[in-house]
């Protein structure tokens, strides 16, 4: 395991919002097709039972309008160092929730000491207008310089003003999203969730 993943597995939210502010600006293109496996941190132990630990978000360029957007996989609860396995659907594809744009953080009123990496953006991703997850904002940063392969990210709502959640997150490059998984190319927008 990552040794910033270590420490950051261990860290309150202090430490964890003290990285988050700390942290380096993300190239957008080295997260093309990519996936990503992410650990929720700063959640009460209970909260996390109800939801889940560990998630997949995947990041796509899209060939023809060339914006970085992505989704997130669920993921079978299998320990934050198992093998990624992604939750299926009873059409076989995987169970892909949470659309998002990838944004700069200034041209979307994130704070300045927030604003070194990207913004993941639900309210651009074309969820349903009425589906709470699209006023969810993740600002993301890299945990070292030039280094896309560990973030480190926070989500707030976006009601006007910011109002902040205790959910901060790693995400650990997997592997490139049409070689690890294809299926999730496939079908991670596609089927009964899709919001388009």
């Amino acid at each position: 395991m990552h040794d910033d993943l270590s420490t950051l597995l261990c860290a309150d939210r202090p430490q964890l919002a003290a990285a988050l502010a700390g942290g380096h600006s993300i190239d957008p293109a080295a997260l093309d097709d990519s996936a990503y496996r992410g650990v929720s941190l700063g959640l009460p132990r209970w909260v996390e039972a109800l939801s889940w630990k560990t998630f997949m978000k995947c990041f796509q360029r899209d060939p023809e309008s060339g914006r970085l957007h992505g989704w997130n996989v669920r993921l079978e609860q299998d320990g934050t160092e198992a093998p990624c396995r992604a939750k299926t659907r009873r059409d076989g594809h995987p169970a892909s929730f949470g659309y998002f744009g990838v944004v700069d953080p200034l041209a979307h009123g994130v704070a300045e000491h927030l604003s070194a990496g990207l913004l993941i953006h639900y309210g651009l991703g074309g969820n349903a207008a009425l589906d709470p997850i699209s006023r969810l904002r993740d600002p993301i940063v890299a945990l070292r310089p030039g280094d896309a392969s560990l973030l480190l990210g926070w989500s707030y709502l976006d009601l006007g003003f910011a109002c902040p959640t205790p959910s901060y997150f790693t995400l650990e490059r997997v592997g490139n999203l049409t070689d690890l998984c294809p299926e999730f190319v496939q079908g991670g927008q596609a089927g009964a969730d899709d919001p388009t």
